[in-house]
Order: C-alpha cells, then structure tokens, then sequence
C-alpha cells in the first residue's frame, strides 16, 4: 500500500511540474512555481572526483521562495536556495550559496561548500 501511495504521489508530481513548466522568457522571479532546464557548462569537484560536462544540463525548480538546482552528469544537486533582488539578476543568498546568479535567460553558478564545488554556465 505504501508503495502505490508514493507511485501515485510521483505521478502526481512529475505531472504537476510538467503542467507549470515555464516558456523560455519567463523570469523564474516572476512566479510562485517555476521549472525551468538551462544548458551549457556545468562541473563537480568534491576534491576526489571531477564531473565536467560541456553539455550540461541544470534544472530550476522553484516553489515559493526557495529554489533547487537539479544538475546532471551525476552532480549534486542544490536545494534550499533563497534569493535577493539585484537589478534585473537575483542572487544566492545564505552561506555558501552567494555565487549563484539567475535570470530568465541565463543561470551562472560558483559555490564551494564542504560538499564540493558546483560551476555553471547555462542558458536557456
């Protein structure tokens, strides 16, 4: 029964996420729910392994006014990121996530952590 549940709970949200999908000039500040897929460099170093992929793909997800990062090429993904206002950018906000810049057209990343260390260079 649990199981069924937790299907059915994945369906209805990968169903909503693909529903509230966002065209490619909306500004993920505009909305309360935001999906959005940037392209383009992304890497990964945890000071053991390096993921690099010139190819890469991030994926925004925003639901209120937190955000998550889900990367590709099997990095990490970020979640629990806030953000601050700075002109027509909004920038990470909390430790760690100060590096983090977003747009409607373009998403740039730098964090280091005690997890790692994230780089993106994507646009949509």
């Amino acid at each position: 029964m649990k199981n069924t549940v937790k299907m059915i709970g994945t369906f209805v949200l990968v169903s909503l996420m693909f529903m509230v999908s966002c065209d490619k000039d909306t500004d993920p500040s505009e909305t309360d729910l935001f999906v959005g897929t940037y392209e383009g460099d992304i890497s990964f170093n945890d000071g053991e392994e390096t993921i690099i992929d010139e190819d890469g793909r991030v994926t925004v997800a925003k639901a209120g006014d937190t955000y998550s990062f889900i990367f590709g090429s099997g990095i990490p993904d970020i979640t629990g990121v806030k953000f601050e206002k700075d002109g027509n950018t909004y920038v990470g906000i909390g430790e760690g996530f100060t590096g983090i810049r977003i747009t409607a057209s373009s998403l740039n990343i730098l964090v280091t952590n005690d997890r790692g260390t994230w780089t993106a260079d994507c646009s949509r």
